[in-house]
């Protein structure tokens, strides 16, 4: 049995600021592994590479409006500000 992945346990060592944004950055890392464990398999953000990142941003989101593209670019930030820390307790 495997768990599903808690993105909010994730982020939370990168989150700052209101409530609201650091919600609207959960819900769009949790769209992002929705749809990259669907088109490459990643189980969880720490399997992601920088292409498949990139894929979302370029290929997922060439529809949506520019506000939503920027949006999306600030949490991928946050995902990399996360991969390349290093949480030391």
């Amino acid at each position: 049995m495997t768990a599903e992945f808690d993105i909010a346990l994730f982020l939370r060592p990168v989150l700052k600021g209101a409530h609201a944004t650091q919600q609207r950055h959960i819900r769009q890392t949790a769209r992002m592994h929705e749809v990259i464990r669907e088109r490459w398999g990643c189980a969880t953000p720490w399997s992601w590479r920088e292409k498949h990142v990139r894929w979302f941003l370029e290929h997922y989101l060439r529809c949506s409006a520019p506000a939503t593209i920027y949006y999306y670019e600030l949490t991928a930030g946050l995902i990399r500000r996360r991969k390349a820390k290093i949480v030391v307790a």
